[in-house]
């Protein structure tokens, strides 16, 4: 195999060629070279007896005794171009060969895949706009970062929503699939984690619309509050907007971790769908994950609060949509083209014209709540006719007002007369 000398080599070979021709003595030569005189007589005898190539290192041009071994680059190649890995990157090519026990350095293998062209290296680009660094939070629980992302999780062709949160002290995961990210998915992430871990300090996230209400009016109007903010509100956790998705950058980051291994495991595992998704999420990749990606906080401890009796039970009704409306004169509700009737008897005084909340529930019940009572009520048919009612307000004593045969209050009793006599005559 023939070797081309370069500049440098060209140089000390001329040198040490002039010192054997006696042109210039070895110490004239240990000088120009920058070697012991020894070195140049050693020099010198090399290429006495093998010309140009004595200048050269004796492992010049011959193959490294670590260089993976040809039929392993083949199989690792053979591996990397088989449809369910053609998009996987270094490192998570390397985890997947290293269970299989392909024993490849991952520098190695970056560089065989960008020979081969089966992966192609990115372009470090600089920020466009200078942001300050913040570092992590000290505890775990201090803060909480939340984002959803849809993407082709399951690479049918659909997008999946997949919700989860990054502690910002320690990186470590909670996730699941959901419908979407409206504010019925987000209850019920944000149940799920606060019944595991308790309740955080704060959670940071975008100005999505289930989160914060984006209107110019709000600016100025601090009691606008989404159904999500004010549900944290009665938990006591306090809601960060972020400006831009770099100010949340770690379930940015964590995000494109996921888009790359995780559809990749989902791939290699044939998972297709949201259950299954869910479950391989809940029994494998999490735990997995965390234990390659965590850090150590700063300070050791966790700041999550410990959720009390009394506010277990009200996490039906925290983690619910509120709406509020106003009793009719004759104590009906109307709520979304439906009609309420509340009961004669109440356990708190209900007048006309009181503001009761109406709570739709994760389970698809609804509740009719004044203040803290909850209001014993029935859905009417139909909206009712108006009539003029003289009772002054609902108690915990039946009125002594007796409503006519048309009112809402005795159609239900009349019905049942009716059907009570109609089987009696059967």
């Amino acid at each position: 195999m023939e070797i081309k000398l370069t500049t440098p080599e060209q140089e000390r070979y001329d040198t040490v060629r002039s010192c054997i021709d006696r042109d210039i003595t070895n110490a004239e030569a240990s000088a120009r070279l920058g070697l012991k005189v020894r070195q140049v007589q050693n020099l010198k005898r090399a290429v006495e007896k093998n010309g140009e190539s004595g200048i050269l290192h004796g492992s010049r041009g011959c193959a490294s005794n670590r260089a993976t071994h040809p039929e392993t680059a083949s199989a690792v190649i053979a591996f990397m171009r088989e449809g369910k890995h053609r998009d996987f990157g270094p490192t998570f090519a390397h985890e997947q060969l290293a269970k299989q026990s392909v024993a490849l350095g991952l520098e190695t293998l970056r560089r065989l895949m960008i020979k081969e062209k089966l992966w192609k290296p990115h372009v470090r680009k600089g920020p466009a706009v200078h942001r300050e660094w913040r570092p992590r939070m000290s505890m775990k629980g201090e803060l909480v970062q939340f984002d959803g992302s849809y993407h082709d999780w399951f690479e049918t062709g659909e997008e999946a929503c997949l919700l989860a949160a990054a502690d910002d002290a320690t990186s470590d995961v909670s996730a699941i699939f959901e419908d979407n990210e409206g504010v019925c998915s987000v209850f019920r992430f944000w149940w799920r984690y606060i019944l595991t871990n308790g309740l955080p300090v704060a959670i940071y996230l975008d100005k999505f619309s289930t989160y914060k209400v984006n209107h110019k009016s709000a600016v100025d109007n601090a009691e606008m509050l989404t159904q999500f903010e004010r549900a944290m509100g009665e938990l006591g956790i306090r809601v960060i907007c972020a400006n831009s998705p770099e100010a949340k950058g770690r379930i940015e980051r964590l995000f494109g971790t996921l888009q790359d291994r995780l559809v990749k495991e989902l791939r290699l595992r044939g998972i297709k769908n949201r259950d299954d998704a869910n479950r391989y999420l809940a029994e494998e990749y999490l735990s997995d994950h965390i234990k390659r990606f965590s850090v150590t906080p700063r300070q050791e401890g966790d700041a999550h609060r410990s959720l009390t009796d009394e506010l277990r039970k009200r996490l039906p009704s925290i983690f619910s949509i509120q709406s509020e409306r106003r009793v009719n004169n004759d104590y009906t509700i109307q709520f979304k083209s439906r009609w309420f009737q509340l009961a004669a008897t109440q356990d708190t005084t209900v007048y006309k014209g009181d503001i009761v909340t109406i709570e739709e529930r994760l389970d698809g019940t609804m509740h009719i709540r004044l203040r803290d009572i909850y209001l014993t009520y029935t859905e009417l048919p139909e909206r009712p006719k108006r009539i003029k009612m003289t009772v002054t307000a609902l108690t915990t004593e039946k009125p002594r007002w007796r409503p006519p045969a048309n009112h809402p209050w005795k159609k239900a009793a009349a019905r049942a007369a009716a059907l009570k006599k109609l089987r009696n005559t059967r």
